[in-house]
């Protein structure tokens, strides 16, 4: 039969077998005007007064974004907040960029995710976490590291965080309190968010919140210098918005959480031989170290010894950026890379996403369908693809004509779970 996977932006439709088990959730229809969905939120949000009676026209407003892989519609929600704001001054708002520790925008890119007007009108900046002129220091974590967060969010009168919510890998789920923690916070606090002993913490995983220390880290840091507002969307897989959560932090995400968790979660019988998965299309499979979160689905439900194939873009490559790349040569096996990296002696940025993506490999092999090279792919410890039926083939001939396959065609917008 045939299946569409989100891969890019137009998808990539491949034969699957017959008797293979699709796995996504609950398709919702986008809200039917997006714009009036976003006023009504903002003035009728959820724990808190409307934003329009929380701001003075003297006071600063900093709204942070989240950066350009997560497909938050950033060119909806900031014209709203800006319009619904219309008696403050231009001049007195600032747009963040959460980068954390990913790359900066460049100022095409800004317009693509913003819009002209927003661009040409409003000051916007990019969180930079290894420049401590750019940052403050806030307090100290509980968690043991002194938290900074950007300079322009912590001096601001008024401070309101987007995002959207989805599933995620290790913090249970998106959005809220992860705008500020990590988005704009300093690399010596973003280090010990993702340190070995948090991303190993068998509780921090899809779709827990409740005694998730990375959930608990993020919201402890976001309380030191807390946002006045959230303003959250949920999306379907058509990037369209299905529901609005605006107001008070901490009550307006967990109520989107709830909202998320009703629709994503998806129960399986039994773990598969074989694991067909996306990373969600763009902008989310931009690069290799995003579609660790594709493989961290698919390892939910893959057999011990299974095999898991990931079809995700990587027009953006590795990246080049950062030290995902860097860290695979510095070991020879998946295990060996876990090895050193839960040696605490062990800190290099990024060496979260190499953690996740090799306790997925000790478990099950990952083939990777991108337009990487294979000498990319190889380096990161990965299988290449070339033809995806092809594969499938391969794969029959090593499990038997009894091969069970799943396909999640959303990635890691669902919560695929076996009940063990």
């Amino acid at each position: 039969m045939e299946t569409t996977l989100l891969y890019g932006k137009d998808g990539l439709t491949i034969n699957v077998p017959d008797h293979s088990f699709v796995v996504e959730p609950s398709h919702l229809p986008g809200v039917e005007d997006e714009q009036a969905a976003l006023q009504q939120a903002l003035r009728q949000p959820i724990g808190c007064e409307p934003l329009k009676e929380m701001v003075k026209e003297n006071q600063t407003v900093a709204i942070v974004i989240s950066d350009i892989t997560r497909p938050t519609p950033n060119h909806k929600l900031v014209p709203a907040l800006i319009e619904e704001l219309s008696h403050v001054p231009l001049q007195n708002f600032v747009i963040i960029n959460g980068t954390g520790t990913h790359r900066d925008q460049t100022k095409e890119e800004f317009v693509g995710m913003l819009g002209e007007w927003v661009v040409d009108n409003i000051r916007i900046v990019n969180n930079q976490c290894h420049n401590q002129d750019e940052l403050v220091k806030i307090g100290k974590s509980t968690f043991g590291c002194d938290v900074y967060l950007n300079k322009d969010y912590v001096e601001a009168d008024i401070r309101i965080v987007t995002g959207f919510i989805e599933p995620h890998f290790f913090a249970g789920f998106s959005g809220g309190p992860k705008g500020i923690m990590p988005g704009i916070a300093g690399i010596e606090t973003i280090m010990t968010f993702h340190n070995a002993r948090m991303i190993g913490d068998a509780r921090s995983t899809w779709g827990n919140m409740n005694d998730n220390p990375v959930q608990q880290m993020t919201r402890e840091i976001n309380a030191m210098c807390k946002p006045d507002f959230m303003l959250n969307v949920t999306l379907n897989g058509d990037k369209e918005i299905t529901a609005v959560f605006a107001g008070e932090l901490y009550e307006a995400h967990d109520r989107g959480c709830e909202f998320v968790k009703e629709h994503a979660m998806s129960r399986c019988k039994k773990r598969f031989d074989v694991v067909i998965t996306s990373n969600a299309g763009y902008p989310l499979d931009q690069n290799l170290y995003q579609a660790v979160k594709g493989m961290s689905a698919a390892h939910k439900i893959v057999k011990k010894g299974g095999t898991i194939v990931i079809a995700s873009q990587c027009a953006d490559g590795l990246p080049d950026h950062g030290n995902y790349s860097k860290i695979f040569e510095m070991a020879d096996t998946p295990q060996q890379l876990l090895d050193m990296i839960n040696d605490p002696e062990f800190k290099m940025f990024d060496q979260w996403q190499v953690q996740k993506q090799a306790v997925t490999q000790v478990w099950a092999d990952v083939h990777v369908y991108s337009t990487l090279t294979d000498e990319q792919v190889t380096g990161a410890m990965l299988t290449p693809v070339h033809n995806m039926e092809e594969t499938l083939s391969r794969l029959k001939e090593k499990y038997g004509e009894e091969m069970t396959v799943a396909v999640l065609p959303l990635g890691p917008l669902t919560i695929p779970y076996v009940e063990e």
